[in-house]
């Protein structure tokens, strides 16, 4: 190769090294592996093993190239996959290299000696790497004659995931991922030698919340979903990219549909997000939308009874019966955490100006006024653009510490990026909670070739006391979080603990760490910036000032005074005026009482309110008090945007057009008209369009709260209850996947070794947790967690925490040991039927 003088004598720059591929001089950074150095340079290596977001193994030899070194070959073709470049390496792929391309025709003709010839019902045929890489890289005819090697198929390695043993070319990225990435380990390389297959543990299935990935990434139809295996093809598929309704991470999608109908969801490419991953609730829980109990028409009650009506019909009595209620004694709006941003803007503005009120609540679950100060001073306007904590913060940081939070049941995303930073071997990974979940392991411990390494740990406390235990934290956590870029994760179970919030402000202001806020509904985020809250307005506005209303009244077109000037209510206030019948009227969106802290209490705010008006996708217990039902739009049927928890904007596009079905948006400015009011949110765009003119609010910010931490102290005979929701639970939108509920961890009770003594619990025996509202009784665990306290999941089969104890984190309540479990355990199958998402 000729390279020019220039080339000879432009220096290396710093961290680089200098090498020569395909007779093309290029500079790399130092550590580099060869097969992303010729990426970048256009050059396509072909491969199977290889993953960018996997460490290296090295395992198919499909990228095998030619390298000299020091002006000597080496003495066989070496794989680009595991190989760092170095100064002075000369590289020949295939393109130029007839030893490479002999080499890669070599292993391609071995990988198809066993691989069966079933690409016609294959799931991946059609886009098969393996195919596509055997017609450009492999021999055109066989030499194998014999028989190939057969399995009995296919093996549910867990009720979603598939495995075709005989279709497995050993790439080892499904045994990777799952180790590496979500920790996950219960699918492994057996056997050896000509007999190695891919296989799980003995009465050990695949549980993972991440196992759907492991289908994307498999080069080959090895791995198939349970849900999707021989529905479709390909080549019958529109893709359409999306984003994830279900959780605040904000993770790029792409839905694959046919007929209007969406067959499967994949994880979109968003290395800023959730790089390649998405959780299994993301890529498996959208069949709600082809419920068959969907409304599809409007319903208006007569005589006691709901039936069918036009949309004509059904807006004018909907728009009759709120103007007497906001008339009477006012309306309350609980539009619910599933919202679009445009959609939560719909609804600020409607209550603003149809229902002249600021009684709006989007937070369908417990909360608090500390909360809502810390949202005004510390969340609102926070976002990567403003200096938010972004994912990559915190990569990057050397300490987290999560508070009031669960990352792999709230935000499996986030827990994916501590895990990573805490294999990175540079971040702590630090939990203030009660026992050591799955998720706290795998992001405190992490399992090396070397054995297992600490990266953190759990700063266990009782229920309640998290505040406490803040101003006290162990001198490790504390300096750890002094270091530049500490970053303090707070979840929305933190509404639940008074002081809480006060005290991750003092905690962060003391040591320096930033402080992220993470709720667990797709649609929260957004819902405080379009004000769907009782003290602000759209943009982060505090209700109470003067410059404030100005502002917006102006943008909006109203008169100077024309917008209420007093703070509402929050959602607790609306439900308790509406149960005493200080409410006349109620306005809900998707919300589900059993979400609610006091479900009995939200039961009868809707019976006690003289009107109530419910835009929901499906039948709940809303509906059986509810005089007008409109129907709105799921995910997939409008477009819109989210906000994610780093308050990083996430478009996306409608999917399944011409269905009928209207987004909220729509809905509320249709009806604003009935109500001689004008909203002009007609659409998505038109609501997003009016929310960016109208910006942000230059009033100053809301103090921060600044509240003291009360004692818990459980009375005799009492224990404290902690508890928080778990990924795969009971929620609605997770309705019509049975193979996604098999994967739902088991619902039990776990108290501590001496808890269990004191309550005289024997093997065998049940727990019982009651308080004078219920009780539930589950499969007791012993944990290592604070003693007088018992975990209970909020939401999982038999464990309806807010409903049957009409309790929540931190409420004291009591124990008993009841009769002994029947044969093959409590009998509980894992469901996922009734209550909202």
């Amino acid at each position: 190769m000729t390279v020019a003088p220039e080339a000879q004598t432009r220096p290396v720059p710093e961290g680089h090294v200098r090498l020569t591929i395909d007779g093309v001089e290029v500079d790399a950074p130092k550590g580099e592996l060869l097969i992303r150095t010729a990426e970048r340079m256009g050059i396509v290596i072909p491969r199977f093993c290889d993953h960018p977001l996997l460490d290296p193994a090295g395992a198919c030899r499909q990228c095998l190239v030619e390298v000299e070194m020091n002006g000597r070959p080496m003495p066989k073709p070496q794989a680009s996959c595991t190989m760092t470049v170095a100064d002075g390496m000369v590289v020949k792929t295939q393109r130029t290299s007839a030893v490479a391309d002999k080499a890669q025709q070599g292993v391609m003709e071995l990988l198809l000696i066993n691989h069966p010839l079933d690409c016609p019902i294959c799931d991946k045929g059609g886009e098969c790497p393996l195919q596509n890489q055997a017609l450009k890289h492999g021999r055109s005819d066989s030499r194998f004659h014999d028989t190939k090697r057969t399995f009995a198929k296919p093996v549910p390695i867990s009720s979603q995931i598939l495995l075709d043993r005989e279709r497995c070319v050993l790439c080892q990225r499904c045994t990777r991922f799952s180790k590496q990435i979500a920790g996950d380990p219960f699918i492994e390389l057996l056997e050896r030698g000509a007999m190695q297959q891919i296989g799980i543990g003995e009465q050990q299935p695949f549980q993972s919340y991440f196992s759907g990935n492991t289908i994307q990434i498999c080069p080959v139809g090895a791995l198939t979903s349970a849900a999707y295996r021989f529905r479709s093809r390909p080549f019958d598929l529109v893709s359409t990219p999306g984003q994830c309704e279900h959780c605040a991470s904000g993770c790029e999608i792409r839905n694959d549909w046919r007929r209007g109908k969406v067959m499967r969801r994949l994880a979109g490419d968003a290395p800023e997000v959730n790089e390649e991953w998405i959780c299994d609730k993301g890529r498996f829980g959208f069949r709600y939308v082809t419920a068959t109990d969907r409304f599809t028409r409007p319903m208006v009650r007569e005589g006691g009874e709901l039936r069918p009506a036009s949309w004509t019909e059904a807006l004018g009595a909907a728009a009759a019966g709120l103007a007497a209620a906001r008339d009477g004694d006012g309306v309350g709006v609980l539009p619910g955490g599933r919202l679009t941003v445009e959609d939560a803007y719909a609804y600020s503005k409607f209550t603003r100006i149809a229902l002249r009120t600021n009684d709006i609540d989007f937070r369908a679950r417990a909360h608090s006024a500390e909360e809502l100060a810390f949202l005004e001073s510390t969340v609102v306007g926070s976002s990567p653009e403003s200096g938010g904590v972004t994912y990559a913060d915190l990569e990057a940081a050397p300490a987290v510490l999560c508070v009031a939070f669960e990352p792999e049941e709230e935000s499996p995303i986030v827990f994916l990026r501590l895990r990573k930073a805490a294999r990175k071997g540079k971040t702590k990974v630090y939990h203030l909670g009660q026992w050591n979940s799955p998720g706290v392991e795998k992001t405190t411990v992490i399992v090396h070739d070397g054995g297992p390494v600490s990266t953190g740990s759990l700063v266990a406390c009782p229920p309640g006391g998290e505040a406490a235990a803040l101003a006290e934290l162990p001198s490790e956590v504390d300096q750890a979080l002094r270091a530049e870029g500490a970053v303090l994760v707070v979840g929305e179970r933190a509404a639940q603990v008074p002081g809480l919030y006060s005290a991750v402000l003092r905690t962060a202001a003391a040591t320096g760490a930033r402080v992220a806020w993470v709720p667990r509904r797709a649609g929260e985020r957004g819902a405080i910036e379009a004000g769907a809250l009782p003290t602000l307005l759209p943009g982060g506005r505090p209700v109470s000032d003067k410059a404030a209303r100005a502002e917006v009244e102006q943008s909006w077109g109203l008169d100077v005074g024309t917008l209420p000037a007093a703070p509402g209510r929050d959602g607790n206030a609306i439900l308790a005026d509406a149960a005493e019948g200080r409410l006349s009227g109620l306005l809900v969106g998707g919300v589900d009482p059993d979400d609610l802290p006091d479900p009995e209490l939200a039961e009868r705010a809707l019976r006690r309110a003289g009107f109530v008006v419910s835009l929901e996708l499906r039948p709940s217990a809303v509906t059986e008090h509810a005089d007008v039902v409109l129907p709105v739009a799921a995910g997939v049927e409008r477009a819109g945007s989210y906000l994610n928890w780093e308050g990083r904007r996430r478009e996306f596009q409608t999917t399944i057009d011409g269905t009928g079905a209207l987004p909220d948006c729509r809905v509320l400015d249709t009806l604003a008209v009935e109500m001689d009011a004008d909203l002009f949110t007609q659409t998505p765009a038109a609501a997003a369009g009016e929310l960016e003119r109208l910006g942000t609010g230059t009033a100053p910010r809301t103090p921060a709260p600044d509240q003291p931490a009360p004692a818990v102290r459980p009375g005799p005979d009492q224990v404290l209850l902690a508890t928080w929701r778990q990924l795969l639970d009971d929620g609605s939108l997770q309705d019509g996947e049975p193979n996604l509920a098999g994967t739902a961890r088991r619902p039990v009770a776990r108290i501590s070794q001496r808890t269990a003594q004191r309550v005289g619990l024997q093997p065998g025996q049940r727990l019982e947790v009651r308080t004078a509202r219920g009780a539930i009784t589950l499969e007791a665990e012993i944990s290592e967690m604070p003693d007088e306290v018992v975990w209970l999941p909020t939401d999982s089969g038999p464990s309806k925490v807010n409903r049957a104890l009409g309790a929540g984190h931190g409420s004291v309540v009591e124990l008993a040991a009841t009769t002994p479990l029947p044969a093959g355990g409590n009998g509980h199958v894992p469901h996922l039927e009734g209550g909202r998402a």
